[in-house]
């Protein structure tokens, strides 16, 4: 379970990169701990520090500033390559909440609607346009509405589309298991009525709740 998100309001970093893939966003470094909560400075850790730890200043999420943003926009292909979940738990844990590029890997972007992250795809030409205009610092800030469906910021306002299923788990936080949980009066009634038209499959001494 996650944090509900209706509204991503806040400083949004420019990552004009083509097919990141996971290991860019979380590489998996010897040692690592796999938990949960210990991810934010794993985030696109190869590109935030040297090999001694230290940050290095010439990458933008580094800098004023995008070093607190909320938005990541990226080019196409974002979060291809591996499937690994701990990618999406680091931009989150670092204070992501939002990444909007052309097109996504396709397990990321799933990964990403059942952690709190939400993954925006708009045309390239648009994407391109927010690049530039968040280049500036006194142009920055962007405001994604997840009830209304729009991208707005220093001069453009921009629909983008996020299937109802997907979109109802980021507004109320929920993963697979909490989305289903939200229908489970229609899981028992199914299970008490396949139980009564096919009565040989019920266990012996099962009770139907």
């Amino acid at each position: 379970m996650s944090e509900p998100l209706t509204i991503v309001e806040g400083i949004a970093a420019p990552l004009p990169l083509k097919n990141v893939d996971t290991d860019i966003i979380w590489p998996g470094l010897p040692g690592l701990s796999l938990r949960r909560g210990d991810q934010a400075r794993n985030a696109f850790a190869r590109l935030r520090f040297d090999p001694e730890g230290a940050e290095r200043p010439d990458f933008i999420l580094n800098q004023l500033p995008w070093r607190e943003a909320k938005i990541l926009v990226a080019g196409s292909n974002f979060g291809c390559g591996s499937s690994r979940e701990m990618a999406v738990w680091g931009l989150v844990e670092w204070g992501m909440r939002c990444v909007i590029a052309p097109s996504f890997g396709d397990i990321f972007f799933n990964n990403a609607c059942l952690n709190g992250l939400l993954p925006v795809i708009l045309p390239e030409n648009a994407v391109e346009a927010i690049l530039a205009t968040i280049t500036d610092p006194e142009r920055s800030v962007l405001k994604v509405d997840l009830v209304a469906m729009r991208v707005t910021g220093s001069g453009f306002n921009l629909p983008f589309m996020l299937d109802e299923h997907r979109r109802r788990c980021l507004l109320h936080g929920l993963n697979e298991t909490g989305a289903t949980l939200q229908q489970i009066e229609t899981v028992r009634s199914f299970g008490k009525s396949y139980a009564d038209r096919f009565p040989w499959t019920r266990i012996e001494g099962e009770k139907i709740a």
